[in-house]
């Protein structure tokens, strides 16, 4: 256990940024896998503008790295143009 007041604190913190690091980045995958089951095109689209807005938001704060946010938008962009109109 923890020693000082500083090291105490920085483990309460860890844990608050943790929980809300895991919670954006669960989210972010839910709007993934909706944007993957979706067959409508509009809505695909509307889909992707979050997903894309939320993956550039995970890379910033590095929760996930900026290069796997970038494949990730690159196949979803992808599965978006297939999606006949």
């Amino acid at each position: 256990m923890a020693n000082h007041k500083s090291a105490l604190k920085r483990i309460r913190s860890n844990d608050k940024k943790r929980v809300l690091n895991r919670y954006q980045a669960k989210s972010t995958r839910t709007v993934v896998k909706r944007l993957r089951a979706t067959n409508d095109k509009n809505e695909a689209v509307e889909l992707f503008k979050t997903a894309s807005s939320m993956l550039d938001r995970l890379a910033k704060k590095n929760i996930i790295h900026k290069n796997k946010a970038a494949n990730n938008k690159s196949k979803l962009a992808k599965f978006v143009n297939a999606l006949a109109a």
